[in-house]
């Protein structure tokens, strides 16, 4: 008696299956990482303004005084206003009004600098969450606030809404052209607070609302 050599067609077309399913699949996707994620941080400004005003002021100085120093060696007498900015440096006690004036400023100037080295600046963008450390989005703050005022809007009862977007906190305000003022806001609340939470922000800012009716 002749065995039948052919699988069934349910068996086929299992089989058909497997095989599509192998060929198509791919690896598995990696997952993240679980565990806190890293804290985003504003970018660094470039601050070209402030160190293109820095190395030009010492550039001069230091060409003027080099340029004067030169004339000296080759034979001829000091500029005036070295010779004078040297006796009056020398004769002139600590305790004068325009000395202590100018070593204010110089120490101004100096501390405006060591801060603007060690702050990130940029103040106008806040930083978003991103998933790896070496990624990083920002959001502007004149952008947020735009958002957030559209979020106010839709709000049953606002007829007008200002926003204040800082670094730590949002400021709201609104008119309330009809229902009550106390339902109005925590409406407005709930629907600020949900528009923050779309922005994704790492560091996400301290909501103030004021509401009030609109004068007749």
């Amino acid at each position: 008696m002749e065995r039948d050599q052919h699988p069934p067609a349910d068996r086929q077309q299992t089989i058909a299956t497997d095989q599509v399913t192998s060929r198509t699949a791919g690896p598995p996707s990696k997952q993240p990482p679980a565990g806190p994620q890293p804290r985003a941080r504003r970018p660094w400004s470039v601050r070209r303004i402030p160190a293109a005003l820095t190395a030009l002021l010492v550039a001069a100085a230091a060409g003027i005084l080099l340029f004067d120093i030169i004339r000296v060696r080759a034979g001829r007498p000091a500029a005036a206003w070295r010779t004078r900015l040297t006796d009056e440096l020398a004769t002139r006690p600590l305790d004068d009004l325009w000395i202590q004036i100018g070593a204010g400023v110089i120490a101004l100037l100096g501390l405006w600098l060591v801060i603007l080295a060690l702050t990130p600046g940029l103040r106008h963008q806040l930083p978003l969450q991103t998933p790896d450390a070496q990624m990083r989005a920002v959001l502007d703050r004149d952008s947020a606030a735009l958002l957030l005022r559209d979020a106010a809007m839709r709000v049953p009862g606002v007829s007008a809404a200002r926003v204040r977007v800082f670094q730590h906190r949002v400021r709201a305000r609104a008119d309330v052209r009809f229902r009550a003022p106390a339902e109005v806001k925590a409406d407005l609340v709930a629907a600020l607070l949900e528009e923050l939470d779309r922005f994704s922000l790492a560091r996400p800012p301290r909501l103030a609302v004021r509401v009030r009716p609109r004068p007749k």
